[in-house]
C-alpha cells in the first residue's frame, strides 16, 4: 500500500511503452510476491521445498529503501516557493496620506500615483515616489544589497519596501501595484523559479531500455525452456529468476544513497545542499559570478584608517568621535563606538544632540562644539582643511569618510569601508586554479568593486547593477554556453540566485537569499563554495559507479538466470540465488556510496 505510487505509474507507464523506475520497482516486486505467493500455495499443499522460495521481505525492503532514499532527497526541495511570500512581506500595508494639509492611514492598496505620503523614522516607505520635503537617509540594502546608508533629498527617488532610518520626508507616489521595484523584484523571483527545467536522470534513461529487455528475455526464456519440454513449474521458475534477479534494488540505491551520504558529508562541513537535483547539477559549473557585499567581504562597515590633523592624537579623535555618534541613528556609529571600545576609551558626556540630515551630526561636549559628518558638514560650518593626499587615497579606494571638528577646529578623519573576509582571497585563488571563470557583480560604486576585485583577484567587475540586472547579465553569461553558479547573500541577489544553474547563498544573508539558492553555505566562507562543487563532481561520480555495479550483476546474472548454463549441461540459478545476487548488488552500492563520507577538498 505504501508503495502504490510504483505500482499507479509503473505498469501505466509500461504499457504506454515509457518505462522507468516506477515501472522496474513495479514489475520485479510483482513478480517476486506472485512467485512467492505460488510457493505459499506449494507449502501448503506439503511442498516443504518451496518455503525456500519465498521473497516476500524482498519486496517489503526493495519499496521501504527506494522510498525511504525519495524522501531524503526530496524532503528540502518544497521550501522554494516561500521566497515570494517573504518578498511580499517587505511591502508595508499601511500609509500616511497627506491631503489638504490632513493625515490619513490609509491601506497601500488605496494609494493612487501622485498621492503625497509623510514617513517618518523607522517605518518602511510604502511605495516608490519622489521626495518632495525634507531629507533623511535610507537603508536600500532589500534593493542594491549595499550596507551603507543612501542620502535622500528633495528631488531624488525612494524606493517602496526600503527602511526609512533618521528624518521625516514627504514623497510623491510615482509607482503603485505591479509597476513598484519590489513587485518587479517578485516577479523576477516567480519567472526564474519557473524557468529552471529538471534534470533527467540517468537511471530512468537506462531503465527505458532495460526494462522492456528484461521482461523480454523473461518472457523468451521462459517459453523457450517450455516448447523444449520442461515443465511448466520449470519454465516459470526461470521466468521468475530472470526477473528477480533484475529486481531494481540496487538501481533505485544508487542515486538516492550517494546523495544522502554526500549531502551528510555536506552538513558537516557547513553545505546544505537543496536536495539530490542542485547536488548533481553542480558538477556542470564552469562561471562563478561572486556578489561582493557579505560574500567577499563581511557586509558591514569598519574603522580602516584614522587620520588626525596636527596637534591631535588618533585616540582622541575617535574618542571625541564615538562619543558624539553615541545619540545618533546613523548605520556607520557602531563601527566607530566599536574601535572605541577595542581600544578601552571612556565616552565624554555629551551636552548637546542634534543631527543635520544628510551633512552629520553636532553635539557639545566639556562646552565645545564637535562636528561629526561629511565634508559638507564643516564647509558648511566654514571649516577649512586640506585635503592630503592621504585622504584622497582613503577615497579613492572606496572608503567612506567621516570627518571631525572640535570648537571650530579641523581635527581629523576617519575612514570606514566594508572589510575583505579573511579567507576570500585564498578561496578565489583555489577556485581560479581549478579553472573556473570568476565574475565580481555588485550594486556597490565601480571604484569600490575595482579595489575589492583587485584585493582578491578576481579580473571582471560589474559594478552598480540592480536585480534585474543582476539576473540580465546572469542569462547573457548562460546564452554563452555557460553554467553559472550565482554567489550572494542580499535579497536584491534573489532573482539572479534562481536564474543561476546554481544558486549559492552565505549564511549571513537574508532568509530569502537562502530560500532562493539550491545550497547554502552555513558559514560565511567562499571555501564552502569550492567545497560544494568538488563534492557535487565527487557524487556524480559515484552514483556512475554504482549504477555500474548494480547494472553488472544483473547484466552478468541474466543470462546464468535464463538457464544458459544449463543448456550446456551446468547448473540453472534457483530463483533464490537469484535474490542473493541481487542483495549483493545492493551491498556493493551502498560501500561505494559510504566512500563518500571520506570526501575533502
Amino acid at each position: 500500500y505504501v508503495g502504490r505510487h510504483f505500482f499507479l505509474k509503473g505498469f501505466p507507464n509500461l504499457w504506454q511503452g515509457f518505462p522507468n523506475m516506477d515501472s522496474l520497482v513495479a514489475v520485479g516486486t510483482t513478480s517476486a510476491f506472485v512467485y512467492s505467493v505460488w510457493n505459499t500455495i506449494e507449502i501448503l499443499q506439503g511442498n516443504s521445498q518451496a518455503s525456500l522460495n519465498l521473497y516476500y521481505e524482498t519486496v517489503g525492503v526493495i519499496i521501504t529503501l527506494i522510498l525511504l532514499g525519495k524522501f531524503l532527497e526530496t524532503k528540502s526541495k518544497t521550501r522554494a516557493s516561500e521566497a515570494v511570500e517573504k518578498l511580499a512581506r517587505l511591502q508595508p500595508t499601511q500609509a500616511t496620506l497627506l491631503h489638504n494639509g490632513e493625515k490619513s492611514l490609509r491601506l497601500v492598496e488605496e494609494i493612487q500615483i501622485g498621492d503625497i505620503l509623510l514617513v517618518h523614522p523607522g517605518e518602511k516607505i510604502p511605495l516608490d515616489g519622489e521626495v518632495i520635503q525634507g531629507a533623511t537617509t535610507v537603508d536600500e540594502a532589500m534593493i542594491t544589497g549595499e550596507s551603507l546608508p543612501v542620502v535622500k533629498k528633495v528631488g531624488d527617488l525612494v524606493i517602496g519596501g526600503s527602511m526609512n532610518q533618521t528624518g521625516s520626508f514627504q514623497f510623491r507616489v510615482t509607482q503603485i501595484g505591479k509597476n513598484t521595484a519590489l513587485a518587479q523584484i517578485i516577479q523576477l523571483v516567480e519567472t526564474a523559479q519557473g524557468s529552471q527545467a529538471p534534470i533527467a536522470r540517468l537511471a530512468d534513461i537506462i531503465s527505458g531500455y532495460f526494462v522492456p529487455v528484461v521482461i523480454g528475455i523473461a518472457v523468451i526464456s521462459g517459453v523457450v525452456w517450455f516448447f523444449s519440454g520442461m515443465s511448466l513449474e520449470f519454465s516459470l521458475s526461470i521466468f521468475i529468476a530472470v526477473l528477480v534477479i533484475s529486481c531494481p534494488c540496487a538501481l533505485g540505491l544508487a542515486t538516492p544513497l550517494a546523495i544522502m551520504v554526500a549531502t551528510g558529508k555536506g552538513a558537516d562541513l557547513g553545505i546544505l545542499f537543496k536536495g539530490g537535483e542542485p547536488l548533481e547539477r553542480a558538477k556542470e559549473i564552469d562561471t562563478i559570478v561572486l556578489d561582493k557585499t557579505g560574500t567577499i567581504t563581511m557586509g558591514t562597515p569598519k574603522v580602516t584608517t584614522i587620520l588626525p590633523a596636527e596637534g591631535w592624537q588618533e585616540k582622541t579623535v575617535l574618542q571625541y568621535a564615538s562619543s558624539a555618534e553615541a545619540g545618533s541613528e546613523h548605520v556607520l556609529r557602531k563601527a566607530i563606538i566599536a574601535m572605541a571600545q577595542e581600544q578601552g576609551l571612556t565616552q565624554l558626556k555629551i551636552d548637546h544632540f542634534q543631527a543635520q540630515i544628510g551633512l552629520g551630526i553636532e553635539v557639545q561636549i566639556e562646552g565645545k562644539q564637535v562636528l561629526v559628518g561629511n565634508q559638507e558638514l564643516l564647509s558648511h560650518h566654514k571649516i577649512r582643511f586640506a585635503i592630503t593626499d592621504q585622504i584622497s587615497q582613503c577615497a579613492q579606494k572606496g572608503n567612506t569618510l567621516i570627518f571631525l571638528a572640535v570648537a571650530g577646529e579641523y581635527a581629523g578623519m576617519i575612514a570606514m569601508a566594508d572589510v575583505i573576509r579573511e579567507d576570500s582571497a585564498r578561496a578565489i585563488e583555489q577556485l581560479k586554479q581549478k579553472g573556473y571563470s570568476l565574475t565580481m557583480l555588485t550594486g556597490d560604486h565601480l571604484e569600490s568593486a575595482k579595489e575589492i576585485a583587485k584585493q582578491v583577484g578576481i579580473d571582471r567587475v560589474i559594478a552598480g547593477v540592480k536585480p534585474e540586472q543582476k539576473l540580465a547579465e546572469i542569462q547573457k553569461l548562460q546564452n554563452q554556453g555557460r553554467s553559472v553558479a550565482m554567489v550572494g547573500d542580499g535579497i536584491n541577489d534573489a532573482p539572479a540566485l534562481l536564474q543561476a544553474d546554481i544558486g549559492i547563498s552565505m549564511s549571513s544573508g537574508t532568509n530569502i537569499a537562502g530560500e532562493s539558492a539550491d545550497i547554502l553555505l552555513m558559514t560565511p566562507n567562499l571555501q564552502g563554495v569550492l567545497s560544494s562543487l568538488e563534492l557535487s563532481q565527487a557524487t556524480v561520480r559515484n552514483i556512475k559507479q554504482n549504477l555500474f555495479w548494480a547494472f553488472g550483476y544483473n547484466i552478468a546474472g541474466i543470462p546464468i538466470a535464463a538457464g544458459v548454463l544449463y543448456a550446456f549441461g551446468g547448473p540453472i540459478l534457483d530463483p533464490m540465488l537469484a535474490g542473493i545476487a541481487m542483495a549483493l548488488s545492493s551491498v556493493s552500492v551502498v560501500m561505494n556510496a559510504l566512500r563518500l563520507r571520506k570526501f575533502s577538498v
